[in-house]
């Protein structure tokens, strides 16, 4: 059984739609709409930005073909044989795989920041072992992860993913319908639409539920996806007995291929799929097999039967594979969001030189060849060999990164000392040529660990307070004092400030933290999910009953008026402080409209656009923390603009050491640095 994208299927997979032969030995007009789906999804993401509905039509065809091979299998009394099914696929897919990603990473290394190798050289692992839209399902809901810009060369591996799970799920479904039918001694394609149909009902109404609740991240959910493969397998079933005269058979193909070409300008295909809506790309896909071959000079199928339309079908997969990564490194490299229509021809160019040279010299000699061909265990080396070709060069540049890591951070004490640079008779002792820490591939990543639950007398049953919402940063069995820091992602940057003197205090410091959410009484204008959670921070922070809050008080946006005061903030100030707890608010840090932590790459570190000036980013006439303070008198306030912005500019280095992490959040590194003065400022605030 071949992949959804491969070379022609012979006639025992492939049928008409009477059920007979096709005269050539195969569906060429299916090998077509191959072509056309993928051309479609390459177009579209190149000189559109948007997406097609094209993947959505491949699913369609890998489940049909997959389907016609077992049903007939099993009705042929031959046996499935589900390893060497799975060594068969698997052997087929993962040369041109290896290819692309070998490919990838190699100019990942010519033309692409090292602030991107450390995602690049993750996600490798995710391509290559198929669980990619896991990944990329975890990151879509991680609000985190809107703070890395630009899309990954190997995000298109998703829907690959998925398909190598069906690849798996599928045969076992089909065994356990043959088992079934044959304990049950029911008809085997019943049993076969009892199974899939369930499936098709339960996904599907999953898909409906997921994508309405949390479509970014059922977008790449396989769960969600199911009901597609399930219409397939659907479609396999009901062939034989869909018998359209000749002329409904003409006009199915016809409305078929326009509506998946108008898919993705008539729908937002990224931002409503995989629910319902789905089901147009499916439908379409399936008036275009099901019209099969017509025999007529006006049917769509005519068309689909190309020669070259065929032959760019046979290579579709390499296709597939190459294209997204070529776009996404080429707007890498020049600083662009997106292709003009020359430099997208280009790059349709390369891919398509590309995908005809990994399926010439790569595929198809693998495919065909005979020492892979010979025995189980030869094909098992083929999959090991291919998964080595990418596995080794991953793990090495890993390792190197991480040992290069080790070494940097152990010179940090000397090389790197961040805010305490600032402090008055400070004499540089490190190297000259000192690395920034943290360094630029991994700075995205430089927050705050949110490992630690909440544990003991600061557990707690709240639901919006579960996982990450409640962190012990310092938990101490039998504390002097407990904090608590609650608010937003900046909150979570801004205890590293203040743990080493939890820690040499014998206090507790308990972080309640939702990325997004700044601390405020419930109002209709914030997001549902913000007004539950602050309402049970708030809820627990009564019970628990600490010595003293933290959190943000103001608010900042990178443009003018640069602060805003959150207008529900001083109700909830007040209800804490009524409770005889310390609070103190913390100004918010500036804002930026470009990415501070690759600045230095970008322009150098001493350059003007890495040092703005403290004007471009505050409004020098409005003291916001002084404002806030005289709303909420009892209230502690600790502004640290002078450790982030000294002198009048905001440098995105300071003392060898990433200000920031992205174009907003301060590094942990750097946080950390300026401990000794935050803790200072803390104890001023709270009066200890």
């Amino acid at each position: 059984m071949t992949n959804q994208f491969s070379a022609p299927q012979r006639s025992e997979e492939l049928r008409s739609a009477t059920g007979k032969a096709a005269k050539a030995g195969y569906r060429p007009e299916v090998q077509g709409l191959r072509a056309v789906a993928v051309l479609m999804v390459a177009s579209y993401h190149i000189w559109f930005d948007r997406v097609s509905g094209g993947v959505d039509v491949f699913l369609l065809i890998s489940a049909f073909l997959l389907s016609l091979s077992f049903i007939r299998k099993v009705e042929d009394g031959r046996p499935l044989r589900l390893g060497q099914y799975w060594i068969h696929v698997f052997k087929r897919l993962l040369p041109a795989v290896s290819v692309v990603l070998v490919g990838t990473l190699i100019a990942t290394a010519l033309f692409v920041p090292r602030s991107r190798w450390t995602e690049i050289l993750s996600q490798s692992w995710s391509s290559l072992l198929y669980f990619q839209n896991w990944a990329l399902a975890a990151d879509s809901v991680d609000y985190y992860a809107a703070d890395h810009s630009g899309a990954s060369p190997l995000q298109h591996f998703w829907s690959l993913s998925v398909q190598g799970q069906v690849f798996i799920l599928w045969p076992i479904l089909f065994a356990l319908s043959a088992v079934l039918a044959r304990a049950g001694r029911k008809p085997f394609r019943r049993i076969v639409l009892y199974v899939f149909g369930t499936v098709f009902a339960v996904s599907l109404a999953f898909s409906v539920h997921e994508t309405y609740t949390n479509q970014a991240h059922a977008y790449f959910d396989t769960r969600t996806r199911l009901w597609e493969f399930a219409f397939g397998t659907l479609l396999a079933l009901a062939l034989p007995y869909l018998k359209p005269g000749k002329g409904l058979r003409i006009a199915a193909g016809w409305l078929g291929l326009a509506a998946i070409l108008s898919c993705g300008f008539l729908l937002d295909v990224q931002g409503a799929f995989p629910g319902f809506v789905a089901l147009w790309p499916l439908v379409a896909a399936a008036l275009v097999i099901v019209a099969g071959q017509t025999g007529s000079r006006f049917g769509a199928d005519r068309f689909l039967s190309w020669g070259p339309l065929v032959r760019m079908g046979d290579m579709s997969y390499a296709l597939y594979l190459w294209h997204w990564p070529v776009l996404v490194i080429y707007l890498i490299f020049r600083d662009r969001t997106s292709a003009g229509p020359l430099s997208g021809a280009a790059i349709i160019i390369v891919s398509l030189t590309l995908a005809y040279l990994t399926t010439r010299l790569v595929e198809r000699p693998l495919r065909t060849m005979d020492w892979v061909q010979r025995s189980t265990l030869n094909g098992v080396v083929a999959i090991a060999v291919c998964a080595a070709v990418v596995a080794v060069p991953v793990f090495s540049a890993q390792t190197a990164l991480r040992v290069q890591g080790e070494r940097l951070l152990a010179g940090a004490d000397r090389n790197n000392p961040g805010a305490a640079a600032l402090d008055p008779g400070f004499f540089y002792l490190g190297d000259e040529d000192a690395t920034v820490l943290p360094t630029a591939d991994v700075v995205g990543g430089d927050y705050v660990s949110l490992e630690e639950g909440c544990t003991g007398r600061y557990a707690t049953d709240a639901e919006m307070l579960q996982g990450y919402g409640c962190s012990g940063i310092v938990s101490q069995e039998n504390p002097e004092r407990t904090i608590v820091a609650v608010g937003n992602s900046h909150v979570q940057q801004l205890v590293a400030g203040l743990a080493p003197l939890a820690a040499e205090r014998n206090w507790a410091l308990i972080a309640l933290v939702k990325g997004g959410c700044q601390l405020e009484s419930s109002r209709e204008t914030y997001s549902q999910e913000c007004n539950e959670r602050n309402e049970q921070a708030m809820e627990y922070i009564s019970e628990l009953k600490p010595d003293a809050v933290l959190t943000t008080a103001t608010y900042s946006i990178a443009g003018p008026p640069y602060e805003l005061l959150p207008g529900g903030f001083g109700s909830v100030a007040q209800d804490i402080v009524s409770q005889g707890i310390k609070l103190v608010g913390v100004r918010d840090t500036p804002r930026y409209t470009f990415d501070m932590a690759q600045c230095p790459e970008t322009h150098g570190i001493d350059s003007a656009e890495c040092n703005p000036p403290y004007e471009s980013v505050r409004n020098t006439d409005f003291s916001s923390i002084q404002a806030i303070g005289s709303v909420v008198p009892e209230m502690g306030t600790i502004d640290i603009d002078d450790l982030v912005c000294p002198n009048g500019t905001c440098p995105a280095v300071i003392g060898n050491v990433r200000v920031y992490l992205d174009d907003n959040h301060l590094s942990r590194t750097y946080v950390e640095s300026m401990a000794p003065q935050f803790a200072e400022r803390f104890l001023k605030a709270v009066g200890w």
